[in-house]
């Protein structure tokens, strides 16, 4: 579990690159890792690599970057919490070869990106990620953006995860195996850091809910804050079968009253 949780908790979105791209070895293991990225939805989640110059692609965010991978999913049910979890195994793998990622949804120019994704009507792109190895020093922009959503902070544990009800802050030591399968779904990263994840252990089991928030479904990107949920769900699922646990994900609503604006998403049990 240290491998996955060390790569959580040192991972941060890149958005400053050194120019120089990829070498040709590291795109090869990109390429055959993101040729098949499982997730546990049965949802396929098709990744393709885009060249900023052969396409005239660029995010205003961004400096430095050459090449961005573009996700692609059909619009079907699950596909956003699929999209997040694959995406986000994609975005660990980079990181532990030392690439630099972050996700973008919204600034960019999305017909152009699309264009060269080669998406058709019944599917979507919600996200695309620059990959590029972090430069020396961040731009000024990157700096702002990120104490701007305070990116290096989150929310504490009792106020997202519960026990077998909504208000019930889950208690857990740190010598207990699910700690660190909590801290690292609290370090995900989520769409302006709104942490939308709420998880309720009930009868031994990890229901997983959406905590909604205005402004985050549109019909090109589906429902970011799913997304987020998504990203982590991958954080819990892949830090318990590294932890030698077989969990199993599947859809059984708890019947759990819930707060205002929260959906439930999927559960998981060891």
């Amino acid at each position: 579990m240290a491998a996955l949780k060390e790569l959580i908790l040192t991972r941060k979105s890149v958005r400053t690159y050194d120019g120089k791209g990829l070498t040709p070895e590291d795109v090869q293991k990109i390429e055959e890792y993101m040729s098949n990225i499982p997730n546990p939805f049965g949802v396929p989640v098709t990744f393709r690599l885009l060249e900023g110059a052969k396409h005239g692609l660029s995010s205003p965010v961004l400096v430095g970057e050459k090449l961005y991978a573009a996700g692609i999913v059909p619009k079907v049910p699950k596909a956003d919490e699929a999209y997040g979890y694959s995406f986000e195994k994609l975005v660990l793998y980079a990181w532990s070869l030392g690439i630099g990622t972050v996700w973008i949804g919204g600034t960019m120019n999305r017909d152009a990106f699309e264009k060269a994704a080669g998406i058709t009507s019944e599917e979507r792109m919600p996200c695309m990620t620059p990959l590029g190895y972090p430069a020396a020093k961040k731009s000024v922009r990157e700096g702002l953006m990120r104490k701007g959503v305070k990116a290096d902070s989150r929310m504490p544990m009792e106020e997202i995860f519960f026990d077998e009800t909504f208000g019930n802050p889950i208690r857990v030591s740190k010598d207990d195996r699910v700690y660190d399968l909590l801290e690292m779904v609290r370090w995900a990263p989520s769409a302006v850091n709104k942490q939308p994840w709420r998880i309720v252990r009930k009868d031994g089991i990890y229901h997983f809910f959406e905590k909604k928030d205005k402004g985050y479904v549109s019909e090109a990107c589906g429902d970011l804050q799913r997304i987020d949920v998504g990203i982590g769900l991958c954080h819990f699922v892949s830090g318990a079968e590294e932890a030698g646990l077989k969990p199993e994900v599947f859809d059984a609503d708890p019947g759990i009253s819930l707060p205002e604006n929260t959906d439930y998403i999927v559960s998981v049990r060891f």
